[in-house]
């Protein structure tokens, strides 16, 4: 099926894709997008996207956060690994993603939304509960980080 889409070969993939995320912290802040793009349009989440052929969990990272938020990080170690897996109506398998999440150190640069994002931001705890938060980054900011 992905000769019907070869600009995206997320959608109907032959094989799972890796993607990597960012959880960074600043000011007792968390960095969020809101997601431009399916398969999450319009849910905010912590930045990141697909790994490159080549690149380290790391490099990949740092990319990614780089070109979706306009910030360089120093990605640290991974937080949490999880799939996700959307079927269309006639259970053909339309994304499969393998998604690591790492901690990052925020390093510099000025925020602003780019690449897959829609919107870019730092949130406070208190308004985490004003946003469209995906459930998997609310639970891994309470599990991990204590962010309610």
């Amino acid at each position: 099926m992905t000769e019907k889409f070869p600009e995206r070969s997320s959608l109907y993939p032959r094989h799972p894709r890796v993607a990597v995320g960012a959880f960074v912290f600043k000011n007792n802040r968390v960095l969020l997008v809101k997601r431009g793009r399916p398969p999450s349009v319009g849910l905010w989440a912590i930045p990141g996207g697909n790994m490159k052929l080549g690149e380290t969990l790391q490099q990949a990272t740092e990319r990614e956060i780089l070109e979706e938020t306009g910030l360089t990080i120093k990605a640290g170690e991974p937080v949490i690994t999880f799939d996700v897996i959307k079927k269309d109506d006639d259970g053909r398998i339309r994304y499969h993603y393998v998604i690591v999440d790492l901690i990052a150190d925020y390093v510099g640069g000025t925020l602003q939304p780019g690449d897959d994002a829609s919107e870019a931001r730092w949130v406070s705890p208190l308004e985490i509960g004003e946003l469209n938060v995906s459930e998997r980054t609310r639970q891994v900011l309470k599990t991990h980080f204590g962010f309610e």
